[in-house]
């Protein structure tokens, strides 16, 4: 693959400056790029790789002195670099065809350009779409629904009566429909509920790899079009997530909870059961959320808080030892004065 400057620029509608005819073979971070690739500069910490990269030219949000090569000005960087990565990216393998080698229940239904590696197993009454891609080991339950082109990585789990719309990526090792973690008291033991309900993921979601997504008691687990989710990520039964979200590794979400649309979930956050996260709202690392959130609410710590009061809490949490110190010794002061007026 290999495009002129002057191509790129008309793709991700950026202004060029410089050479247009300048030919890219493919694109890399500014420290490891070399002749004929292209970079992208739009965080000033870096400005010191800039005048030292060996690359061809830069996605840069203003023109910048310190490369004296062709760039292309865009309003965000960042998005461009991505836009022009995906044209480069070399194309998923594909199997051509179907294995002999994979195993097929009754009545299963795969449309055009299938590509099914050998070992995978797929259960009774699956309907599966066109130019979807199944890698090794992966498991698929009766009842399934897949839409066209999802790209299902190895050794994926996905339990009885899930619904996968188009466009999806699950990456290796996610299990997809495992019971939700429902049990009732009796004296010292805990009596299992069954769950009956399903999972179902809407178009255009990416799940990380080693997800794990309950299906809901009754009812559905919801996660909507365009979710993102990184790595290690749970999320329990009945738990409703909107559109655009964002989750980041090593969260869990409790059972019941309802995510709006266009969340940024940082790493390591905690949700409890019941509570609501609205639209736009963000939530910072490791934190632990035990109320519901407001739309574009910006919380952070444990328990989660307006983030501008955490960061008020934080310096003060610092200061607990000077703090404690003052305290011990205006203690021992007002002792002695005490001792003093003969109290």
């Amino acid at each position: 693959m290999e495009l002129t400057l002057r191509e790129i620029a008309d793709l991700i509608e950026g202004e060029l400056e410089g050479d247009g005819d300048l030919v890219i073979k493919g694109v890399d971070s500014l420290e490891s790029a070399k002749p004929g690739y292209i970079s992208f500069f739009n965080d000033k910490r870096y400005k010191e790789l800039v005048s030292e990269t060996k690359a061809s030219a830069l996605i840069v949000g203003e023109k910048i002195d310190l490369f004296a090569g062709p760039q292309i000005v865009v309003p965000n960087p960042g998005l461009g670099f991505a836009k022009i990565s995906q044209i480069f990216a070399p194309p998923v393998h594909r199997y051509p065809g179907i294995s002999d080698r994979a195993i097929l229940g009754k009545d299963v239904v795969i449309g055009e350009n299938p590509s099914i590696f050998p070992t995978v197993y797929i259960a009774d009454n699956v309907r599966i779409g066109n130019n979807v891609n199944i890698f090794p080991g992966v498991f698929i339950g009766n009842n399934c629904i897949i839409g066209d082109n999802t790209l299902i990585y190895a050794n994926v789990t996905i339990l009885n009566d899930t619904v996968i719309g188009k466009n999806v990526i699950i990456h290796s090792g996610s299990v997809i429909g495992s019971d939700g973690f429902g049990f009732e008291k009796d004296s010292s033991t805990r009596v299992k509920i069954p769950q009956k309900g399903i999972v179902q993921i809407d178009d255009n979601v990416e799940i990380g790899a080693g997800n794990c997504i309950d299906r809901a008691t009754f009812g559905r687990t919801w996660i909507k079009r365009g979710v993102k989710t990184d790595n290690l990520v749970h999320i329990a039964h009945n738990v409703t997530v909107g559109e655009d979200t964002v989750i980041v590794a090593q969260t869990g979400i409790s059972g019941s909870v309802t995510i709006g649309k266009a969340v940024t979930i940082a790493g390591q956050v905690g949700i409890v059961d019941h509570v609501n996260v609205g639209d736009n709202a963000m939530i910072g690392p490791q934190s632990g959320v035990a109320k519901s959130i407001p739309a574009s609410g910006i919380f952070s710590g444990t328990p989660a808080m307006p983030h501008k009061l955490f960061l008020k809490s934080s310096v003060l949490i610092l200061k607990l030892p000077e703090l404690t110190k003052n305290i011990m010794e205006l203690k021992k002061k007002v002792k002695e004065l005490e001792k003093k007026l003969g109290r």
